[in-house]
Protein backbone atom coordinates (compact mmCIF):
# COMPACT_ATOMS: atom_id res chain seq x y z
CA UNK A 1 0.00 0.00 0.00
CA UNK A 2 1.31 3.42 -0.99
CA UNK A 3 1.19 6.06 1.74
CA UNK A 4 1.85 9.78 1.60
CA UNK A 5 4.98 9.46 3.74
CA UNK A 6 6.71 7.12 1.26
CA UNK A 7 9.43 8.60 -0.93
CA UNK A 8 8.90 8.90 -4.66
CA UNK A 9 11.86 6.55 -5.15
CA UNK A 10 10.32 3.88 -2.91
CA UNK A 11 6.97 4.19 -4.70
CA UNK A 12 8.61 3.69 -8.10
CA UNK A 13 10.68 0.78 -6.75
CA UNK A 14 7.45 -0.83 -5.53
CA UNK A 15 6.09 -0.88 -9.08
CA UNK A 16 7.58 1.04 -12.02
CA UNK A 17 4.12 1.08 -13.59
CA UNK A 18 3.15 3.95 -11.29
CA UNK A 19 5.56 6.33 -13.05
CA UNK A 20 3.05 7.22 -15.80
CA UNK A 21 0.44 7.97 -13.10
CA UNK A 22 2.84 10.37 -11.39
CA UNK A 23 3.76 11.94 -14.74
CA UNK A 24 0.09 12.39 -15.66
CA UNK A 25 -0.45 14.14 -12.33
CA UNK A 26 2.22 16.69 -13.28
CA UNK A 27 5.32 15.22 -11.67
CA UNK A 28 7.57 15.39 -14.71
CA UNK A 29 10.87 15.42 -12.80
CA UNK A 30 10.84 11.82 -11.59
CA UNK A 31 14.47 11.38 -12.60
CA UNK A 32 15.83 14.35 -10.68
CA UNK A 33 17.72 13.85 -7.44
CA UNK A 34 15.23 15.87 -5.37
CA UNK A 35 12.29 13.75 -6.46
CA UNK A 36 13.86 10.58 -5.10
CA UNK A 37 14.23 11.96 -1.58
CA UNK A 38 10.85 13.67 -1.44
CA UNK A 39 7.83 12.01 0.07
CA UNK A 40 4.64 11.76 -1.95
CA UNK A 41 3.13 14.39 0.35
CA UNK A 42 6.03 16.81 -0.20
CA UNK A 43 5.98 16.33 -3.98
CA UNK A 44 2.22 16.86 -4.09
CA UNK A 45 2.55 20.06 -2.05
CA UNK A 46 5.14 21.43 -4.48
CA UNK A 47 2.98 20.57 -7.49
CA UNK A 48 -0.38 21.57 -5.98
CA UNK A 49 -1.77 18.04 -6.13
CA UNK A 50 -4.21 16.43 -3.66
CA UNK A 51 -2.03 13.78 -2.01
CA UNK A 52 -4.92 11.62 -0.81
CA UNK A 53 -6.47 11.54 -4.27
CA UNK A 54 -3.16 10.62 -5.93
CA UNK A 55 -2.35 7.94 -3.32
CA UNK A 56 -5.80 6.41 -3.92
CA UNK A 57 -5.25 6.45 -7.67
CA UNK A 58 -1.90 4.68 -7.28
CA UNK A 59 -3.31 2.14 -4.82
CA UNK A 60 -6.25 1.48 -7.15
CA UNK A 61 -3.74 0.79 -9.94
CA UNK A 62 -1.84 -1.59 -7.64
CA UNK A 63 -5.07 -3.30 -6.61
CA UNK A 64 -4.68 -2.31 -2.96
Amino acid sequence: MITKDMTIQKIIETNEGVAPILMAAGMHCLGCAMAHGETLEQACAVHGIDVDKLAKQINDYLGE
